[in-house]
């Protein structure tokens, strides 16, 4: 799947993004002890969002790279409320909304079972143009969880945005399509590699592997135990 960067501006903003996940060691290349992800897939590669609230210079960076994408492919005045998905999502639609002066509100996995059993925190969004912010995508399914829980609540809910997009698992994009969600993302696994052919971040020998999984993940996942097709992680979803 290609990473869908469509002006120089995009390819520039992903290649910075990039880096900034390898300064920070939130990149991590485990080829030899595969991470398997709650959808089934096994992978050698993980990536952890999650340290760039620790950096306050790269996550600024990133949260500027990120309001300018949305406005750019999206619009300026697109949006009403920014909402954050629990619990990675919820910093990143913060410093976001911030940046585009919106309110914010963040949607729970699941209602907390005491007091309102609210899944929507912050204000009821109903309709309101509501943009969808986490910190990553694999395949897209958290995506939908918290756009149906947006739009049963009354939101208006056709964009969510991450800072980093596997870019590799089949049917993403077309999963949200089905659900008329755009998917709107800084960079991918491909910009990462990108990087590394000029910044000596790991061995010659992990890369390549890496690149063997980009290639063809659905193959490289069966072979180390994972599932091997999209229908499967649909089935382990719905389990």
């Amino acid at each position: 799947m290609s990473d869908r960067h469509t002006s120089d501006w995009d390819r520039d903003a992903a290649r910075i993004t990039a880096r900034a996940l390898l300064d920070i060691k939130a990149v991590n290349f485990r080829p030899e002890e595969p991470y398997t992800f709650t959808s089934g897939w096994k992978s050698p590669v993980y990536i952890d969002c999650r340290k760039i609230i620790f950096f306050p210079r790269a996550r600024a960076k990133i949260c500027e790279l990120a309001a300018e994408k949305i406005g750019r492919h999206v619009g300026y005045e697109a949006f009403d409320v920014i909402a954050g998905g629990e619990t990675a999502g919820i910093p990143f639609a913060a410093w976001i909304a911030d940046r585009l002066q919106l309110p914010m509100i963040y949607v729970r996995k699941k209602a907390k079972g005491f007091g309102r059993n609210a899944l929507i925190e912050g204000d009821v969004p109903a309709g309101q143009r509501t943009l969808l912010v986490e910190d990553l995508t694999t395949d897209g399914q958290s995506k939908i969880r918290f756009c149906t829980a947006l739009r049963d609540a009354g939101a208006i809910v056709h964009h969510t945005f991450v800072v980093f997009f596997y870019g590799v698992f089949p049917g993403s994009f077309e999963t949200l399509r089905r659900m008329d969600i755009g998917l709107h993302h800084l960079c991918t696994w491909w910009d990462v590699l990108e990087v590394c052919r000029t910044h000596p971040y790991f061995s010659d020998s992990a890369l390549a592997e890496v690149r063997r999984f980009l290639d063809d993940p659905v193959a490289w996942s069966k072979a180390h135990g994972g599932i091997g097709a999209p229908e499967e992680a649909a089935a382990k979803e719905e389990a």
